[in-house]
């Protein structure tokens, strides 16, 4: 738990006292760790010229004189931005060209086929973080055979998919009070012990985020559950464009729609999942399509220790959500770089299925890139529902894909149980050598 600071304004005549302002090397460290917008947490333990108070006492008078706010009832978020923030905003405002502007642009289908993937990915890492035990691959699998889930975490992860694609539905609505209830029951379907707390707000403050191995340790204890009405209100007033004066980037606005969800703790569950969700729906709906193509939660997952940490730091701070806008916004950049990394390897794949076309005339590009993504993942026996979903057809045109391909001797059926699956034919045609390496 970090070290809560004293109220800067108690600290002033400690810094006065040791004249900060007149020390260059204290002011400079002042503007450095500003513009890193170190913690106090983390700048008590730093190798300091003065006494570490002081400099957090200019530290917090230079970030609450250039700071924002946004109003929640009686809550209050504070937030600068720091030239990395602007930087990284930049970079996602102007990222659609990036992928527009691109050597040979994918066919359309190719990125649907990522939408569907990045949905996934987003789903099943957004409740891996809140404890499903599953491995990515195997929801993969559930997800795109449309197989019935078998257990709570499974649960989990179909009604966050089935959630991710109602959101890109319901982009174009205005947020209430109505929508975020049924946003919620959409997410718990079936996985909380009392059915009656679906889609509806938490009626008592039993409510804390602590950890998991030591209950006795809290990290933190939403407000009262008799303010949760008033807060949702004024946070759907705020995704509608109500903030109040001057201008809020709106992928600011998103993050801080995701932290005012995990800080007021509106239900007894799943307001993490909600929170994530809420993220990606306000992105959308301000036409940053390029969140159809990132899995921000897969990012999120790999660094849950910052995403926790990100939560206290702003909460020990006065509400000063900086920390918590600055790691989102580290997280979408990185999403964003595993989208163009997606986009140069499908360029590559695309090429390697043209040349395996142009040694089998009788295949169209379709079944050409069935053949190149078997191949990818090793022979895997794949159903006709799994190519279907995967590649954006309906399933008479996987079915008739693959009984094509077999036909030809490029793969093999087989049965297990009553499902059809397909198979690479082992040696036929040479297949893995005319068609390119697989790197």
């Amino acid at each position: 738990m970090p070290e809560r600071p004293k109220p800067y304004r108690a600290l002033l005549p400690k810094a006065l006292s040791t004249d900060v302002a007149k020390n260059k090397e204290a002011l400079d460290l002042v503007r450095r760790y500003n513009e890193e917008y170190v913690h106090w947490d983390e700048l008590r333990r730093k190798d300091l010229p003065m006494d570490p108070e002081a400099i957090w006492a200019f530290m917090k008078m230079s970030r609450q004189s250039r700071s924002m706010h946004a109003m929640f009832h009686d809550i209050t978020l504070a937030y600068n931005l720091t030239n990395e923030a602007h930087r990284i905003l930049h970079l996602i405002d102007t990222g659609a060209s990036g992928l527009v502007i691109i050597e040979e642009p994918l066919m359309k289908h190719e990125m649907d086929r990522y939408v569907i993937s990045s949905l996934m990915e987003e789903a099943i890492a957004s409740s891996q973080i809140e404890g499903a035990v599953t491995t990515t691959k195997e929801a993969k699998r559930m997800l795109r055979d449309n197989r019935k889930p078998r257990s709570s975490s499974e649960r989990m992860i179909v009604n966050d998919y089935l959630t991710m694609q109602k959101l890109k539905e319901i982009k174009d609505r205005p947020l209430t009070i109505e929508i975020i209830l049924d946003l919620h029951r959409s997410i718990t379907n079936g996985t909380l012990e009392d059915q009656a707390s679906e889609g509806r707000f938490r009626t008592d403050d039993d409510v804390v985020v602590a950890d998991p191995f030591e209950l006795d340790k809290v990290y933190h204890r939403p407000p009262s559950f008799t303010k949760v009405q008033s807060y949702m209100e004024d946070l759907c007033a705020f995704a509608n464009g109500q903030d109040g004066p001057g201008f809020q980037h709106p992928l600011v606005k998103a993050i801080m729609l995701h932290f005012m969800i995990g800080y007021v703790h509106p239900f007894v569950d799943g307001n993490g999942r909600l929170a994530r969700a809420l993220m990606y729906w306000y992105g959308l709906k301000r036409n940053y399509w390029l969140f159809e193509h990132m899995a921000i939660s897969k990012i999120i997952k790999s660094s849950k220790g910052r995403y926790g940490l990100a939560y206290l730091y702003a909460e020990t701070d006065d509400n000063d959500v900086t920390y918590f806008i600055n790691y989102n916004l580290e997280c979408m950049e990185k999403a964003l770089d595993n989208t163009r990394q997606y986009i140069a390897r499908k360029q590559k794949e695309q090429r390697d299925a043209m040349r395996l076309i142009s040694t089998h005339p009788e295949l169209n590009f379709r079944q050409a890139e069935i053949l190149k993504d078997m191949i990818k993942h090793k022979g895997e026996p794949v159903s006709i529902m799994e190519v279907s979903t995967k590649f954006n057809v309906v399933l008479q045109t996987a079915r008739s894909d693959l009984l094509f391909l077999a036909d030809k001797g490029f793969l093999e059926k087989m049965k297990v149980g009553k499902r059809l699956l397909f198979r690479i034919a082992v040696d036929k045609n040479g297949l893995e050598e005319r068609s390119g390496p697989n790197r």
